[in-house]
């Protein structure tokens, strides 16, 4: 790894602690453990959230529907990054799709593979980070709350 790659790497963990500190707020509120955070161009945090589905009975607000709203209208979406702890659903994935949000960072994909392919094979930047802290985080939640869980990714 080159040294831009090194830096690029240590950036992508510096701004997943947002959003592990998001996962962390959601579960302690008795919510599901996902939290994210929307980066601009320039590095500035423009948005956060975590999964609030369970607080606020909304099947909608995933962690990064979350940082996306706290964000606010932006002109363009070009060059943003979205971080996630945990690979983006289908649902997830097409709003970054459909904003033209240009990468996301992701803690892991190991408890959950969501839309990250789909969305390399249509030019977004997909940067996994395999993060032990996050892959623990979902595997205590998945063990101790599995119907929870099961409604929240849609299984039955």
């Amino acid at each position: 790894m080159d040294d831009q790659q090194q830096a690029a790497q240590e950036q992508a963990r510096q701004w997943l602690a947002t959003a592990v500190a998001e996962a962390r707020a959601g579960l302690a509120e008795g919510g599901i453990p996902i939290g994210a955070a929307l980066y601009g161009p320039d590095g500035r945090l423009l948005g956060r959230g975590h999964n609030r589905r369970v607080q606020d009975g909304d099947p909608s607000m995933h962690a990064e529907t979350a940082a996306f709203r706290n964000a606010g209208r932006q002109r363009s979406y070009r060059g943003t990054t979205m971080v996630t702890t945990l690979s983006p659903c289908w649902y997830c994935s097409g709003l970054v799709r459909q904003f033209g949000i240009s990468r996301v960072v992701i803690g892991e994909s190991e408890t959950f593979q969501g839309g990250h392919d789909w969305l390399a094979g249509h030019g977004v930047e997909i940067v996994q980070l395999d993060d032990s802290e996050c892959i623990a985080l979902m595997r205590d939640f998945i063990k101790n709350n599995p119907a929870l869980w099961n409604e929240d990714i849609g299984d039955d």
